[in-house]
Order: C-alpha cells, then sequence, then structure tokens
C-alpha cells in the first residue's frame, strides 16, 4: 500500500499555523488526494484517545477506505503495550518505533530484554513492531538487535535518508536490512551549501528531485510482493511565513504521493 504519515502534514497540524489540521482533517484530505494508508506516527494526542476516540478514528477511515498504521519512539514495554492496544482498536497491523526515545537509550542487551517481554504480545495480536533506522544507532546495531529477538512480529522500518547524518550510505543500509524491512518511509533529500559557501545543510526535496535511488530500492525492497507499505514524508523547512510552508507542503505531498503511484503501476 502507498500511503502518508503525519509528517507530511508536520507544518499544517502543528502549533505554528493559526488553524491546525485535526487528525480527522487530515485523513480526509489524504484519501482526497489518492492516498490508501495513513501512518499516525509520532502525534502525541493520539496516546491520550479513550474507546470511543478510537473508535470514531477508526470509523473516519473505514470509511475513507483508508488503513491506519501507528508510530511511536523507544521500546520501554508498557509504552510499546500501549501502543499495540492503540494499533488493535484502530485496526492497524504496524507500529513503527525506534531504539531510543529522548532521553531514554537503552543499551543493546536492555533493548533485546524489552523487546522479547513485549514482541510476544505483538505476536499474539498478528501485529508488527517495526524500528526505524536513524541517525543514533547504526543499521549494523539496529539487524543484530532485531536478529537477537528473532520474531517475523519484530522488524525494520527503513528510512536510509536519515542514516546520512551517521555517514551511512543508503544503499548499504538498504541492502543491510532488505532482510527485516517491514515498513518504508520515503523521503527524498540533497546537499546545499551554507551561505557564504561554509558548510553544507542536509535538506528535504520532493521525491525524484534529490539523491535518494527510489527505483534501485523499489526494486530489492519489491513491497508490493512483500506486503510492505509506502509512507511518504518530508524534510520541509519553515519557509518563513504560514501561507508559504503550507502551500509548498501540500504541494509536495501532492507530488510525492503522484510520484509513488507512478513508479508502482
Amino acid at each position: 500500500m502507498i500511503g502518508l504519515s503525519t509528517y507530511a502534514y508536520f507544518w499544517r497540524f502543528s502549533e505554528r499555523v493559526a488553524d491546525p489540521m485535526s487528525l480527522d482533517d487530515m485523513l480526509r484530505d489524504a484519501a482526497a488526494i489518492g492516498a490508501e494508508l495513513f501512518q499516525i506516527c509520532d502525534y502525541a494526542p493520539l496516546a491520550g484517545y479513550d474507546d470511543a476516540q478510537l473508535a470514531a478514528t477508526r470509523a473516519v477511515a473505514d470509511g475513507l477506505g483508508l488503513t491506519l498504521e501507528v508510530g511511536t519512539r523507544g521500546t520501554v514495554p508498557a509504552h510499546l503495550d500501549r501502543h499495540l492496544d492503540l494499533a488493535v482498536a484502530l485496526g492497524a497491523t504496524v507500529v513503527r518505533s525506534m531504539w531510543t526515545s529522548g532521553d531514554d537509550r537503552p543499551t543493546f542487551d536492555e533493548s533485546v530484554a524489552r523487546l522479547r517481554q513485549i514482541v510476544p504480545r505483538y505476536e499474539a495480536a498478528a501485529v508488527t513492531l517495526a524500528l526505524e533506522t536513524y541517525e543514533q544507532v547504526s543499521s549494523t546495531e539496529l539487524v543484530a538487535l532485531v536478529e537477537a529477538v528473532g520474531s517475523e512480529h519484530l522488524g525494520i522500518c527503513l528510512d536510509p535518508a536519515n542514516t546520512v547524518a551517521n555517514l551511512e550510505n543508503p544503499a548499504d543500509v538498504t541492502a543491510r536490512c532488505l532482510p527485516h524491512v517491514k515498513n518504508w518511509h520515503v523521503k527524498d533529500f540533497d546537499f546545499t551549501r551554507q551561505a557564504g559557501w561554509v558548510g553544507f545543510s542536509l535538506v528535504g526535496v520532493p521525491l525524484g528531485e534529490g539523491r535518494l535511488d527510489y527505483d534501485g530500492m523499489l526494486a530489492a525492497i519489491d513491497p508490493g510482493s512483500r506486503g510492505i507499505s509506502q509512507v511518504v514524508e518530508h524534510w520541509l523547512p519553515w519557509q518563513g511565513d504560514e501561507e508559504t510552508t503550507t502551500r509548498l507542503e501540500r504541494e509536495w505531498t501532492e507530488h510525492n504521493l503522484k510520484f509513488l503511484k507512478e513508479k508502482n503501476t
């Protein structure tokens, strides 16, 4: 399936805009522009939803024909347990998380112990936990963690753009993680010179305009046959004012979704 994340609406639901979008607004917009799936990722209010709110959100998604996924951060068992409950209530079969969260930075052995405690609950619920590739842990360590736990319901959310900041080549990360990929965050990126030619910035760009080898990744991952969802995200810097930023974010979202759908036909 091809869809969007809350990160494709990062500015439009932020407190920096006068009239932030609600979750229902994002779901309706995603469906209107052709998304099949929506990943509610790092959306803080979701953790506080009661049963009625969860049922209402699922009803909106079902009415729009959207499949839902859930995203959070960290490996604390109680936290992942709560997000498993959220996933089940929303009919989601994927929960994306990260090895670390804020000041919680467990060791390898601590993380193995935590995941061995919680993953059996995910197995029983037929929900997959996917840990994302990002710059704070190497992809080699992440693969080793997943393999140490050894469950079909624990895998990797592949986002090689993140790992560039840890001096990892996206192609190497993709090849290393390939057997364990359960979810794919798709965003393009490029390097731009800072003013005065002093240093570079790693910034987001629309899909197909940067350094992401999407075609190569698509051929390697073969998401259609493996049932791996592709989820659009952005690295769009604030553009100086609300109108410009939200307009550009909307344009990127529509462009990137169209790009993926054309590439996967």
